[in-house]
């Protein structure tokens, strides 16, 4: 670990040349020095408001100093991001795709000595939450298990007001800036010329604009990893993203880093079973936690946080205003304060999952923003979206906005007010009424930050110019699989991409990561030779792997939270579909009967036992282990059966334990199935549970070819 040292200065400025046929990656005015710059020449126009005033750098947002806040007068800024804001109506630009529960949240440890929050000072306290998870990248039609980031946005109502805690299931940002946000996401929006593709970042445009934008490269470690195709939004982690500060009584200020941990568990799918599961059902994660809740299995979460001081973050090796930089909880461990569990579905899913606002700048005394660069666009962009979406200024009178504690002020009017103001003062001061609402000394309060005496300008500290040293600490921190799978990916995305100079300069980046990474990637596309390394800003560090950062490492090895599917016809062991039931449930899992007829099968007891579900139309991807329990004549029958041959093959595939009868055995058969440590026989209930509790990693590689 680097030892303690002072903040740096901002870099001086520095030259870029016109770009030629091909936009080069230049030099900013000040900053990062292979950052994204590029100026007009030959046949690029200038950049230009929509004013017509010529624009000198659209990549840093306009700071009162290096690492100060984000200046309102930055009209570039507000212009750029206020078009982008209002381009979709009513549909979420980002996020659109959502799925949401009430519940609450309990303090189990105080932070009292760090803030005057309410929520966090008295344990047991509990406070209404309602979260809401969704997919970036996708329209609201889209589907619930591309590769994507997770969004994860969590409403507190607690009685000092609403406090909104908005966040992602990966703890890092593609960008540092808000000033890039609107063309990140054009990027990876469907390409504008053709509408495809929907919900996906396999195109030309995204890896366009990560080829030329460095900073990204740590968060697409992350997306290419296990965490963007999960198995359940129970079973993803939650993060605040940025650093924030907790004040106490007397003002002081405490950094702090929240994270979410499931109490199930993280669990992930495999690529192929992904795809899969879009075809199977589009509504797989909503349904999922839909039918958790409904069976009373609340899913559940602690909250746990990082508290730093301003000296500590002074000698960290990188710089935590940076959103593409995380913590590493080796560094400053993480601290368990409470819990939060999602027990009611939304009554109506329009009314409170589609007209939910969530907004960063929803905090409450005791709380306060830092200067992350990244975070200060967030604070405008998130209002300035909702008052085109939600109709005006009143939206927080919708009752899934509205705050659960008294609320008042002298904002009046406006398009859907739905309140009746009373009285003739509608200003502040005033004499007049004696009941008018007054500010408090126990309001919120903005740390006071010491000024340093650095002009402002559109900058970037020199210590955000470090983009690859937590890449490659968060690759060579996986294990060997979960590398494969990273690598696999990459291969899969760029081999989308029709430019090669696009596909080569991702490359060229990966080289800065992990050379052995950049080999494999090179490999998998028939690159003829390794391009060269893109050239760093700053010297490329090889940190401690990080274990907690892993998902096979940290797997837990439960069945609660899961599902098993068996399937049965006529003539199964009625006892061994008990046994099989008792042993799986006990487990915490759920058990859903398959079968060839929806109406179910006659089993070995001559009783009639409904199914859950169709052969045809209830794949194994939907569950995480399965079972055949079929007679020798079922057997014989099935193996000549598509979906059955299929359900078993996919489940195989896909890495799950698989219990089996010996009259399942011609189906294994057909499917060219050979025995491994992961197919048990049925009549072995207890042996199938402790296979089903894991993938069958042992398995993967004689399955397929990762790169």
């Amino acid at each position: 670990m680097a030892a303690s040292r002072k903040p740096g200065k901002s870099l001086p400025p520095a030259k870029a040349a016109a770009t030629t046929a091909r936009p080069q990656a230049g030099r900013e005015s000040r900053g990062n020095a292979d950052e994204l710059h590029q100026l007009a020449g030959g046949a690029h126009p200038v950049l230009t408001t929509n004013q017509g005033i010529p624009v000198s750098d659209n990549q840093n947002s306009l700071r009162a100093t290096p690492r100060g806040p984000t200046l309102l007068e930055d009209f570039v800024l507000r212009e750029k991001i206020t078009h982008f804001d209002h381009e979709r109506i009513p549909e979420r630009i980002v996020h659109a795709r959502g799925s949401a529960a009430h519940g609450y949240f309990e303090l189990t440890r105080s932070l009292s000595k760090y803030t005057t929050a309410n929520l966090f000072n008295e344990v047991g306290t509990r406070t209404p939450v309602f979260t809401r998870f969704s997919t970036v990248a996708g329209g609201a039609g889209s589907v619930d298990t591309p590769r994507d980031v997770r969004g994860f946005a969590v409403k507190f109502y607690t009685q000092q007001g609403n406090f909104d805690l908005v966040g992602n299931n990966i703890p890092v940002f593609f960008i540092q800036d808000a000033m890039k946000f609107p063309d990140l996401v054009h990027a990876v929006k469907m390409e504008p010329d053709r509408g495809f593709p929907q919900a996906g970042s396999a195109h030309d445009t995204f890896w366009d604009f990560i080829s030329l934008t460095p900073e990204s490269m740590h968060m697409i470690m992350w997306a290419m990893s296990d965490r963007a195709i999960p198995r359940s939004l129970r079973m993803i982690e939650g993060f605040g993203i940025h650093s924030f500060r907790l004040l106490d009584a007397k003002g002081r200020s405490t950094f702090v880093k929240f994270h979410w941990r499931p109490k199930l568990g993280l669990q992930s799918t495999v690529w192929d079973e992904a795809l899969k599961l879009q075809a199977a059902d589009n509504d797989f994660h909503r349904r999922d936690l839909f039918e958790a809740i409904q069976a009373g299995a609340f899913p559940e979460w602690d909250l746990a946080v990082q508290l730093f001081t301003q000296e500590q973050a002074d000698a960290f090796p990188f710089d935590h205003l940076d959103a593409t930089k995380l913590i590493p909880e080796e560094l400053v461990p993480l601290t368990v304060i409470g819990r939060m569990v999602l027990d009611r579905w939304p009554d109506n899913f329009f009314a409170e999952t589609e007209q939910v606002a969530f907004c960063p700048a929803n905090i409450v005394p005791g709380i306060d923003f830092s200067n992350d660069p990244l975070l200060q666009g967030r604070l405008f962009s998130y209002l300035d979206t909702q008052l085109s979406r939600l109709g005006g200024p009143n939206f927080h009178q919708i009752p899934i906005n509205a705050p659960k504690c008294p609320f008042a002020n002298q904002q009046r009017d406006g398009h859907m007010q739905m309140q009746q103001p009373k009285g003739r003062v509608n200003y502040e001061p005033s004499s007049l009424d004696p009941d008018s609402a007054r500010g408090t000394p126990s309001g919120f309060r903005s740390f006071a930050e010491p000024a340093d005496d650095e002009s402002k300008g559109r900058i970037r500290y020199d210590t955000f110019a470090d983009h690859y040293s937590q890449a490659r600490q968060f690759f060579r921190s996986q294990t060997a699989i979960e590398q494969s799978h990273m690598a696999s990916a990459l291969v899969f995305e760029l081999s989308k991409v029709e430019t090669l100079h696009v596909r080569e300069a991702i490359v060229g980046h990966l080289r800065n990561i992990d050379d052995d990474l950049a080999q494999r990637v090179a490999n998998g596309l028939g690159l003829a030779k390794l391009p060269p390394a893109q050239k760093s800003a700053a010297a490329v560090l090889d940190l401690p792997p990080s274990p907690a950062l892993q998902i096979i490492g940290r797997m837990k090895p439960t069945l609660e939270g899961r599902a098993v599917g068996i399937l049965i016809d006529d003539g199964s062991d009625a006892t061994v579909v008990a046994a099989l039931r008792k042993a799986i449930e006990g487990a915490g899992a759920t058990v859903k009967l398959i079968a060839p007829k929806v109406g179910g099968a006659t089993l070995s007891d001559r009783r009639k036992q409904p199914a859950d579900g169709q052969l045809a139309g209830t794949p194994s991807v939907l569950f995480d282990a399965v079972a055949l329990v079929l007679s020798d004549a079922a057997g014989k029958r099935l193996a000549g059966e598509a979906a059955a041959v299929d359900f078993v093959r996919d489940a195989f595939g896909h890495l799950k334990a698989i219990a089996a009868t010996a009259g399942a055995q011609a189906v294994l058969s057909a499917a060219g199935i050979a025995k491994d440590a992961g197919i048990v026989d049925a009549g072995d209930a207890k042996a199938f549970v402790k296979a089903a509790m894991t993938r069958q990693w042992a398995r993967e590689p004689k399955l397929r070819t990762l790169a």
